[in-house]
């Protein structure tokens, strides 16, 4: 009887080893295969994510009881277990090896090479940006602690009027906020609320107010992120400065067209053009580009192993409704109650009353004088000339996205599709400057300030960045879905800290 009693304890004992080994690392079916995992991207996969690879299923070890959640053939360990690198989620869960014991007890059972298993973790970022805010929310598969994570989806929702707009009324502001948290909750699980960081940076909106109104309008914020399930970090409601504004947009494109995942550091440039302020940001390719730039001009971040030195700039004051202020020479200017601002720019019969940042402006055509191309162009070119600094490397053949209102005034223009976005040279831009604005009565119904938003963005990347006619631009709202945004880039930087100086 002895004999089958001894039996029986090795094959409960086996069992016992195999369960154990499988529950402590059950890989899911999404996981990366190492072999595929520092794989650059194609000329034709550019624009994609890395895809989701499901490994075929393989026969079993021969002497291993084969156990229905075993989705695949684990390879044996090495002799020296290596340690376990700090995830990206800032509490990580770390899967513990089996004890020693068990090895040594079925040397012929498998164990993994991976001691990691893939985490599901989200975050929620506000951009309080000049004309409205709006909430990200990043669902991410974090499949190696030491790559970047895979984004598997973002929801995305926009108030108007922005955060400034409330300035004199900062509960007010506060409110819609709250409103958009109410999204936040009804996309991420409730249990992982806890451990959701929300945050919220805001931008040209409230660089442009006054400290005390902008210190305010932060507070309440503040006090509402308390108020919700989320987890608030430290610092988590700030005023973002140009430079990382630049910086983190640039991340963001970078990592939705696949160009951080490659090595040969081949990447696209950016701009951005926002309601308060317009943002340039690339990868030089020439030395001469850093050394003729202004010295805070060049800007350098760490990520994965990879220092970027960057040519980005932030020009506060010209994004597009600043400039449109700007070209009517109303911007910081007083007696508003009674002056009527006017521009060649804008339709002769125009007059109206227009908001920006919480103040009104009474603007208005010429309705004696002319209008049309020339004249806008004359007037826009102050807000530009000896403002915007160019670049050396931007008469060459890099690629830029641009994206904000350079798509939306594409769009609106019938330069582009708006469901498809699309590639379109500089001179389109001024080619459609020109007939919108001497056409104005029959785009007056898309806007009335068209002619003077094509004509600016014409003036801004010829005169201003100094790009050539045919320089070819990518324009893009979204790429693989998600929003061309800084707010990507800057929920790395929260869960990863890129070190931009």
């Amino acid at each position: 009887m002895a004999a089958p009693s001894h039996l029986l304890s090795l094959f409960l004992g086996l069992l016992a080893g195999s369960l154990l080994t499988e529950a402590t690392y059950y890989r899911p079916h999404r996981y990366f295969p190492h072999f595929i995992r520092f794989r650059e991207p194609s000329a034709h996969t550019d624009n994609h994510l890395p895809e989701v690879y499901h490994p075929a299923p393989r026969a079993p070890h021969p002497g291993v009881p084969r156990h229905p959640v075993i989705p695949e053939v684990i390879h044996p360990a090495p002799e020296i277990t290596q340690t376990i690198p700090e995830a990206f989620h800032p509490v990580p869960e770390v899967v513990h090896p089996a004890p020693e014991s068990y090895h040594r007890s079925v040397p012929e059972a498998p164990a993994p090479v991976n001691m990691t298993i893939s985490r599901v973790f989200y975050g929620v970022m506000f951009d309080a940006g000049s004309t409205g805010t709006r909430i990200h929310i990043y669902k991410f598969i974090q499949k190696d602690p030491v790559e970047l994570p895979v984004l598997d989806n973002e929801m995305y929702h926009a108030v108007k009027p922005g955060l400034s707009a409330y300035k004199d009324n900062p509960e007010e502001g506060g409110n819609t906020v709250r409103q958009l948290l109410k999204i936040a909750k009804k996309t991420v699980p409730e249990e992982e609320w806890k451990r959701t960081p929300v945050v919220l940076k805001a931008t040209a909106g409230l660089r442009l107010l006054p400290e005390d109104k902008a210190s305010a309008l932060l507070q309440e914020v503040q006090s509402v992120f308390h108020e919700s399930p989320f987890f608030v970090p430290h610092n988590s409601v700030t005023i973002m400065n140009g430079t990382n504004e630049g910086v983190l947009a640039w991340v963001t494109v970078n990592f939705l067209t696949g160009h951080l995942y490659s090595k040969t550091k081949r990447t696209v440039g950016i701009l951005d053009l926002g309601g308060g302020s317009t943002q340039i940001t690339f990868l030089p390719k020439s030395k001469k580009t850093i050394q003729s730039a202004p010295q805070s001009y060049i800007a350098k971040f760490d990520l994965f192993n990879s220092t970027y030195q960057l040519y980005t700039h932030s020009y506060l004051g010209n994004g597009l409704y600043a400039a449109r202020l700007a070209t009517l020479g109303a911007l910081g200017a007083d007696g508003l109650d009674w002056k009527v601002f006017t521009s060649s720019c804008l339709p002769k019969k125009f007059r109206e009353d227009v908001t920006f940042g919480g103040t009104t402006y009474k603007v208005s055509g010429v309705p004696d004088g002319y209008a049309g191309y020339k004249l806008c162009y004359y007037e826009v070119m102050k807000v530009i000339k000896g403002i915007v600094h160019q670049p050396y490397e931007v008469k060459g053949s890099s690629i830029f996205y641009a994206f904000s209102y350079y798509f939306d005034r594409a769009v609106e223009s019938g330069l582009i599709d708006g469901s498809r976005g699309g590639a379109i040279e500089v001179r389109d831009f001024k080619k459609r400057a020109k007939e919108v604005c001497n056409k104005m009565t029959k785009y007056r119904a898309i806007s009335p300030f068209l002619c003077m938003d094509m004509t600016y963005i014409t003036c801004l990347l010829k005169e201003g960045f100094g790009f050539k006619e045919n320089t070819v631009l990518q324009l893009a709202k979204k790429v693989n879905n998600v929003e061309t945004s800084w707010a990507l880039g800057a929920t790395f930087d929260y869960f990863r800290n890129l070190n931009i100086h």
